[in-house]
């Protein structure tokens, strides 16, 4: 495969719209919130399940230390006892810290839990103290609830950070007018391991993503494949090239496609081929017929020239039947060279002389010698040389200064200028008129053969293929003609030519004989016929 057919392939999967790209786009974001929503609630339900056990693990803990050790404690319990106390509370693997206060010591709480005189007995002051307990817990835990069941104070609890540190803050008061104990139970061993399960999750969420991506990409490539070589396929037979053909694969839809494919490339090639040979079979009876009728049109003209000579002394009833013959048999012989000049441009045999000829002087030959000068208004400077054919430019000019006299009506404004552009340097001459334009739905026909604005008309003093011929003869100067409608009224004809004509094969040919002069003849007969 050629660099530039791969890069076309690349910026083609890039595309926006292209369908591989929007295929890898569905499947990744269909795998990223599945993913997503697998990993989150996985989080979710392993977060839950991590803390309640680790909470429900040290509130059943501080409960039972609290009941065990607060029913150890003496009658009259000593401040020092309450700090002995809290003391073997966290002796236990929970490692949490506790703050015991003993309301009957210390009279009833103040502000926000703190003993107004007496005993308050703190595990580990510089972890753990009385003021760090919220306010709304320790009014929870003083509470007194009588709900039946002879347990008028509850365990409370909540999570709390403190210096950015998860943590469990717990209370509860003993039956009996025991002690208040209060917990705080570290959670950062619980924190590290959800951050690692939710780095871990992230990962795996980033790799099904990915996976899915090449999955996609993988899917894409079996998909479009196929799909490829049909737009290559139909690329081809776009060219002209109806030989073109896949091979079929398997047996779904899209083996499917492909021998439609097949089948209509089948079809259209042989239209193609049964067209080309009608066509051919076509330009081959013109031909034939244009050449079989120039003998006998070549005698017809001689005895109507004779005719013509002795008009004046023939009968007065039969004089008007001889001029109509005459008349007829120059049209019939114009119509029969500009047929033989037809088929040579589509057979490709029309060859070209080059000569460098100054375009004025081109010009004013061309209307001198037709008599138009006191019609047509000539804007060119001498000097401007191009390399054509004069014989063809002639008809050009001919063609197109005849065709606006007869159409638009005197006086036919024709002017001549160069211009440059970055790849070559081109002789524009324009044809004007000042009659009612070209109706806007005949300027895309003007050229085509045979082609006729009315149908009201169906004839005419020319044989319909002047313009068509003038264009041809453009073309084989790497030319054009172009028509169009001034905006003040009148049509205009624009005629482009190259300085330097590249006639097909690049090799300007003369040839003699029969050829030679049928061209000549054909070419004349064109410049000489008005246009229908």
């Amino acid at each position: 495969m050629s660099g530039g057919a791969l890069s076309g392939r690349l910026r083609g999967a890039l595309r926006l719209t292209s369908l591989r790209l929007r295929l890898v786009t569905v499947f990744a974001l269909v795998a990223l919130v599945a993913a997503v929503s697998v990993a989150g609630i996985a989080y979710w339900l392993n977060r839950d399940a991590v803390l309640t056990r680790a909470q429900n693990a040290a509130l059943d803990d501080f409960r039972k230390e609290l009941g065990d050790n607060a029913g150890a404690l003496p009658d009259q319990p000593t401040c020092d006892d309450l700090r002995e106390m809290a003391s073997v509370m966290t002796d236990t693997t929970q490692n949490y810290q506790v703050v015991l206060v003993d309301e009957e010591l210390t009279g009833s709480p103040g502000l926000h839990g703190e003993a107004a005189d007496g005993c308050t007995a703190e595990s580990n002051p510089m972890i753990f103290r009385l003021g760090m307990v919220p306010r709304s817990l320790t009014e929870a835990v003083h509470d007194r609830r009588d709900d039946g069941n002879g347990t008028p104070y509850h365990l409370y609890w909540l999570r709390k950070e403190i210096r950015g540190d998860p943590y469990l803050v717990a209370g509860s008061q003993v039956l009996g007018d025991g002690p208040t104990g209060y917990m705080l139970a570290p959670l950062t061993a619980e924190r590290d391991d959800l951050n690692s399960l939710a780095w871990s999750l992230g990962i795996a969420t980033a790799l099904a993503v990915i996976g899915s991506v090449l999955l996609a990409q993988a899917a894409a490539t079996t998909v479009l494949r196929p799909v490829q070589r049909l737009s290559d396929a139909a690329r081809r037979l776009g060219e002209g090239k109806l030989d073109t053909r896949l091979q079929v694969r398997g047996a779904d839809e899209l083996a499917e496609l492909t021998r439609s494919f097949n089948s209509a490339a089948e079809s259209l090639e042989r239209r193609v081929e049964e067209l080309s040979e009608r066509e051919e079979a076509s330009r081959r009876f013109v031909a034939d017929m244009s050449h079989e009728l120039r003998t006998p049109m070549t005698a017809i003209t001689a005895v109507t020239e004779v005719l013509e000579d002795e008009v004046d002394s023939l009968d007065p009833m039969v004089a008007p039947a001889v001029q109509l013959v005459v008349s007829e048999t120059r049209r019939l012989n114009v119509l029969v060279e500009n047929l033989m000049e037809v088929t040579r441009f589509d057979a490709g045999t029309a060859k070209m002389v080059l000569d460098d000829v100054d375009i004025a002087d081109q010009v004013t030959h061309c209307i001198d010698d037709r008599a138009w000068l006191d019609a047509v208004q000539l804007h060119a400077e001498r000097g401007i040389i191009a390399r054509v054919d004069p014989r063809r430019l002639d008809v050009i000019l001919a063609n197109l200064i005849g065709n606006a006299l007869k159409h638009g009506g005197s006086p036919v404004r024709v002017s001549v200028r160069e211009e440059d552009h970055e790849d070559r340097q081109e002789v524009v001459i324009e044809v004007a008129d000042r009659g009612p334009g070209i109706p806007e739905h005949v300027l895309p026909h003007v050229f085509d053969r045979f082609y006729k604005a009315s149908a009201s008309r169906p004839r005419s003093d020319g044989s319909g293929l002047g313009l068509s011929i003038a264009l041809e003869n453009a073309h084989l100067h790497g030319g054009d003609i172009s028509a169009r409608n001034a905006a003040g009224g009148g049509a205009v004809f624009t005629l482009r030519l190259p300085r330097e004509a590249r006639p097909p094969g690049d090799e300007p040919e003369r040839d003699d004989g029969d050829n030679r002069e049928g061209e000549r003849n054909g070419s004349e007969a064109a410049a000489e016929e008005g246009v229908s």
